[in-house]
């Protein structure tokens, strides 16, 4: 561990995803754009094109994501594991972090279409809530 964060020299991935994993402890961005914060929930919006990437983020709150399209997706996870995955619209996912857990993961569009994801968090878990920049929020 360096800084709480697995060390990723033994990953089978390239270099560069190693040096963004190691600086993405903080990043707490789970979509490109928080359209909407109240007490309770943050709701996120991300739209990747083919090809396009979001890069590694933390996730330490309770959450839920639903695929608004289908498509295909390849995730760098904080374990060293590449995984494929393929996302019917409608497709949803639930997650619980226990105190002091958390998951630092990427996702890249393989597909041929839009990949729309919406994901909710939710405040009042386990886990404090990162930090979000200004520059995410939208309006």
């Amino acid at each position: 561990m360096l800084n709480g964060i697995p060390d990723p020299s033994g990953y089978d991935w390239p270099e560069e995803l190693k040096r963004e994993f190691l600086t993405a402890g903080e990043n707490g961005c789970v979509g490109s754009t928080l359209v909407s914060e109240s007490d309770r929930v943050r709701v996120w919006s991300l739209r990747l094109a083919p090809g396009q990437r979001i890069g590694f983020h933390k996730h330490v709150l309770d959450y839920f994501w639903t695929a608004v399209t289908p498509g295909r997706a390849i995730s760098h996870m904080d374990d060293g594991r590449t995984v494929e995955a393929t996302y019917a619209a409608g497709s949803t996912a639930h997650h619980h972090y226990e105190p002091g857990a958390f998951k630092i993961h990427d996702l890249q569009n393989v597909g041929d279409t839009d990949l729309v994801f919406t994901t909710v968090e939710f405040l009042d878990s386990c886990n404090p809530p990162l930090n979000i920049p200004a520059s995410v929020r939208l309006g």
